[in-house]
């Protein structure tokens, strides 16, 4: 008779998932949408992408007005690493995020979106990094930048980025709105060295 082993399940654990360290403590979680909104919110993915290697696609509608300069990308990274998208509808914006997460060959997609995207959109990119993580040779990160306070349903963490007053355009406010495997938390961002470096500060009302 095969002995009882009442624990068997629950000792089983899944593997646990592949990470970006931003900085020591504070990571994205691969393979998965994330999203940041604020008035800094492109300075907060270029962040993400100066701790990536290779390509960057940053997916933008044709028709935007808003566009990255190569003096504004240096301090961050390598403008060279650049590659950029403009679909001319905006039903196509995330239908291109979502092909570049599953050829895996890109392991940062950055869409620069007019709206906040619907929920099943999210989870098809949620699913095309995954497969893309799978079958390919990265762990694709996807980042929506979306207007206003944000607000994307269905993504792994949500970042606001704002201004911190009279402390100039190097310093800025990063608060952690929700994350699946965090809770929320703010820091100050404070350029140094050409790297950024974060200090927590006191946690207020934060709103989810």
């Amino acid at each position: 008779m095969t002995p009882y082993a009442p624990n068997l399940i629950s000792s089983v654990r899944k593997p646990q998932a592949a990470l970006l360290e931003l900085w020591s403590g504070l990571s994205l979680t691969l393979a998965r949408a994330h999203e940041a909104c604020g008035q800094f919110r492109r300075s907060f993915a270029m962040m993400v992408a100066q701790n990536t290697q290779g390509p960057v696609f940053w997916v933008a509608p044709e028709w935007s007005t808003d566009r990255l300069h190569p003096e504004g990308v240096t301090p961050f990274f390598s403008p060279g690493r650049l590659t950029f998208v403009n679909p001319k509808r905006a039903e196509d914006i995330l239908w291109c995020v979502e092909e570049i997460l599953r050829s895996s060959a890109v392991p940062l997609v950055v869409a620069d979106l007019p709206g906040l995207p619907a929920l099943t959109p999210v989870r098809r990119l949620h699913l095309a990094a995954e497969t893309g993580a799978r079958e390919g040779g990265c762990a694709p990160l996807a980042l929506l930048l979306t207007p206003g306070t944000g607000g994307a349903p269905g993504v792994e963490s949500r970042w606001h980025m704002g201004p911190i007053p009279q402390t100039g355009m190097d310093h800025w406010q990063l608060t952690r709105i929700r994350s699946r495997s965090a809770p929320p938390r703010r820091w100050h961002v404070a350029r140094h060295e050409g790297r950024y470096r974060l200090t927590p500060v006191a946690q207020g009302n934060l709103q989810s």
